[in-house]
């Protein structure tokens, strides 16, 4: 009869730990899926080496002090570039007023119609067109069912496909 041998154990093997690499500079910050990420400089290494890494994984005293540096940092003048004649100067005001102005149903317009649909970051949105206005805006589905149900039943009905069944055209 043979016996099973089983294989011998070796000593434990020490636990490996994963590098740790210094961080040189905290070049820049940006949001992607909702998670904080940092731009980073290693000591060591080259500008091609830079990557972008979660907050998690970061010193929080590293991250506080360049988030302080961020807010202590004055707006660098921007150099004047030539531009083509047709190209239509932005001034800054310009750039405001764009990105602060209010959209969807904030504008306390009533809505005319919806132009279109479509899926932003994972939820429905309507294209909605606005009375005596030229500008049309994204607004969530939902808060388009409960504002404005109507324009959103006329919009389901100009686009409901009827298929007729051979035994209905029979009769």
């Amino acid at each position: 009869m043979d016996k099973k041998q089983t294989p011998k154990r070796s000593k434990k093997e020490p636990k490996v730990e994963p590098e740790e690499y210094a961080v040189e500079k905290v070049l820049d910050q940006r949001l992607v899926n909702g998670k904080v990420e940092f731009f980073l400089k290693w000591k060591g290494f080259t500008e091609a080496d830079n990557t972008w890494e979660p907050e998690e994984n970061l010193n929080p005293e590293l991250v506080s002090a360049f988030l302080e540096a961020q807010r202590n940092v004055k707006e660098k003048p921007v150099p004047v570039k030539r531009k083509s004649s047709t190209a239509e100067p932005e001034t800054e005001a310009k750039k405001k007023d764009v990105t602060e102005r209010p959209c969807g149903f904030t504008r306390n317009l009533e809505p005319e119609r919806i132009i279109g649909a479509g899926a932003s970051s994972g939820e429905l949105m309507f294209l909605m067109k606005w009375k005596d206005s030229d500008v049309a805006d994204l607004v969530p589905a939902r808060e388009a069912h409960t504002r404005c149900p109507q324009v959103v039943i006329s919009y389901y009905d100009e686009r409901i496909a009827w298929i007729a069944r051979p035994e209905d055209e029979a009769q």
